[in-house]
């Protein structure tokens, strides 16, 4: 019975890739307990739960027959895209941000849904096309990127887009994209970079400067990047040792999606790590 049971859930489970994440994973967990100090498994078990949803929908696609998610490609993106238009057209607005479909019952972000739907449809593409492949060819497959991810970035979205033309860019590659397109491609990618700037946000350009500054804001924007470094710094190639993290345990390293707390702002006013 057990062993049936394992041979159901190992099936099309690619064995050495499934050791290397469960490597990962218990490295990562034990991490996260060692920089809280072990006083709370709060914090363990919360990642522990999400990590559990990610691999049951990890499990759950590895079942889906390949030949089936070449036929849903098409049908997923052309339904996301269209997503997409009703977000620009009729999207609900949160914070300066129109990236939410209201359909009544529930909200979508249809960009999340991209992440997929995006580099699933390329293959797709190339796969179609994989015999004699023509400039052409990436030259559709390039707009058939470009439109999703211009798309989210009008929302604003950049973060999200940025990681759709990611996702995006390596199908290209990898189905053979010529070294000298590629070098054109950075070549006009670096001339671009003034206008390219200028279209951005106020807040998108302040988060580049606050990375590469981020003593321009030490209390506020840049808080989290300088003791971050401090942290990987302090404990060095090797680290400070099992529980014996301070950065984190002193609270100078709070939960990065909130603001720093007044009591981390008093550690670090007292440690005087920034000049007055």
């Amino acid at each position: 019975m057990i062993s049936r049971a394992f041979d159901f859930l190992a099936r099309r489970i690619d064995g050495p890739l499934m050791a290397a994440l469960a490597l990962t994973l218990g490295l990562g967990m034990t991490v996260v307990y060692s920089a809280s100090g072990g006083g709370s498994l709060d914090r363990v078990l919360g990642q522990g739960r999400n990590l559990a949803v990610a691999l049951l929908a990890l499990w759950i696609f590895a079942q889906i027959h390949p030949q089936l998610l070449m036929r849903l490609a098409l049908p997923v993106y052309v339904i996301g895209l269209g997503l997409l238009v009703g977000v620009a057209v009729f999207g609900e607005v949160r914070n300066g941000a129109r990236r939410w479909l209201n359909l009544g019952f529930t909200t979508l972000q249809p960009s999340e849904a991209m992440k997929i739907a995006v580099p699933l449809m390329l293959a797709w593409y190339f796969h179609r096309r994989e015999e004699g492949l023509r400039l052409l060819d990436f030259l559709v497959a390039a707009a058939i990127l470009a439109i999703p991810v211009g798309l989210i970035v009008r929302q604003p979205d950049l973060g999200t887009a940025l990681l759709i033309f990611a996702s995006g860019f390596f199908v290209i590659f990898l189905a053979g994209l010529s070294w000298k397109v590629l070098g054109g491609m950075v070549v006009a990618g670096l001339a671009s970079l003034p206008f390219l700037w200028s279209m951005m946000h106020d807040y998108q350009r302040k988060r580049v400067l606050m990375l590469l500054d981020p003593m321009q804001d030490p209390l506020g924007s840049g808080y989290h990047i300088i003791q971050s470094t401090i942290a990987i710094g302090s404990g060095g190639v090797l680290g400070k040792g099992w529980l014996n993290g301070t950065q984190a345990q002193l609270d100078f390293v709070p939960d990065p999606s909130a603001p720093p707390t007044s009591s981390s702002r008093s550690s670090a006013r007292s440690s005087g790590w920034w000049a007055p």
